[in-house]
Parts: C-alpha cells; sequence; structure tokens
C-alpha cells in the first residue's frame, strides 16, 4: 500500500469517524431542540443556552461532516459535462478541481479563520452577550477544524484519484461513485 495509501487511508477513516459524530451532532440538536421546547412553553422557563448549543452543534456537524461528505464523493456538482466523460476523465477532472480550487480555498479558509475568528476569540474568552449564553470561543475553533479536515479529506482524493490513475484501472465504485442527476 504504501505510505501515500496508508495516509490516504487514515484520513478516510478519520473523516468516517467525524462523519458519524455529524450525524449524532444532529440528533443531539433535535434533542435540545424539543427539550427546550418543552421547557419553554411547557414549564414556562426561559434560558439562551438550549438554544445556543443547539446552533453550536448543528454548526459542528456541518462543519465536521463537509469532509465526510467529500469523503463519500457527494457533494453537490454543476454536472455541464462530468456525466459525459469517462472515467479516467472524471478522474482528471476531479483532480484538476481539487487540486486548484479545493485545496487552495481550504487552506486559505483554514488560515483566515484560525487568524480572524478563532484565536481572537480564544485571547479574550468571548462569551456570548445573551443572558445564560455559551463561551464563543468553543465554536468558532470547529471553522478552522472543519476547513482543515476538509483539505486533509481532499489530499486523500487526490491520492486515490492519482493511484488509480498509475494503475490504468477502473476507478473503485465506493470511492468514485458518481450519481448522475435524473434526467
Amino acid at each position: 500500500m504504501g505510505f501515500w495509501g496508508t495516509l490516504s487511508s487514515g484520513i478516510d477513516r478519520l473523516n468516517q469517524l467525524l462523519g458519524k459524530i455529524a450525524g449524532i451532532m444532529i440528533l443531539l440538536s433535535c434533542v435540545v431542540s424539543a427539550t427546550n421546547a418543552l421547557l419553554r412553553y411547557g414549564l414556562d422557563i426561559s434560558n439562551n443556552w438550549p438554544l445556543e448549543l443547539q446552533w453550536y452543534l448543528f454548526s459542528a456537524a456541518v462543519m465536521l461532516g463537509a469532509s465526510y461528505t467529500l469523503k463519500r464523493n457527494e457533494h453537490v456538482r454543476v454536472d455541464l459535462i462530468y456525466s459525459q466523460l469517462s472515467d479516467r476523465g472524471r478522474l482528471y477532472t476531479d483532480l484538476f478541481g481539487l487540486i486548484l480550487f479545493l485545496m487552495p480555498a481550504c487552506i486559505l479558509f483554514t488560515w483566515l479563520s484560525w487568524t480572524t475568528l478563532f484565536y481572537p476569540s480564544w485571547l479574550v474568552s468571548e462569551h456570548s452577550l445573551n443572558a445564560g449564553g455559551l463561551p464563543r470561543y468553543p465554536i468558532k475553533l470547529i471553522v478552522p477544524l472543519g476547513f482543515f479536515m476538509l483539505s486533509l479529506q481532499g489530499l486523500s482524493e487526490i491520492i486515490k484519484r492519482i493511484n488509480v490513475l498509475k494503475r490504468n484501472g477502473a476507478p473503485p465504485s465506493a470511492d468514485l461513485h458518481y450519481e448522475k442527476p435524473m434526467q
């Protein structure tokens, strides 16, 4: 398998785990929402932290689930030419998009969100201004972490596509599955 294959498999396993965690966060977000509604309207107890917790859980699920979605090759595409290409053509198109668009954007967003969003918030221990609100810096860490994981998964996808092209074989259906839109 070699170093690159092992690295790709490790990244895939990590993002598989993050995908499961993101699914649990969606469920917890729904539970918090229902509990908050019961407390607010059933028992007339109002507090802001459940609303913020729900927002935090959903935001974390989106940011951590993006890399899992890329791993499963289920991001939305604009299908103008892609469905007409051969498997090798799709591999080259994916490589072009991953290297020229995804990787630079994710690396830039990781750096920018760390330096301008999370780090300043962490330095001042930023908290919500709402009564009973939660600290803000932990959720702000999820943004650079999510973009970092997305860039790692992009690296894994590049490795897998190069390996398939070097072997001159068919792409593994689980990794490179493409579902054509309904016509």
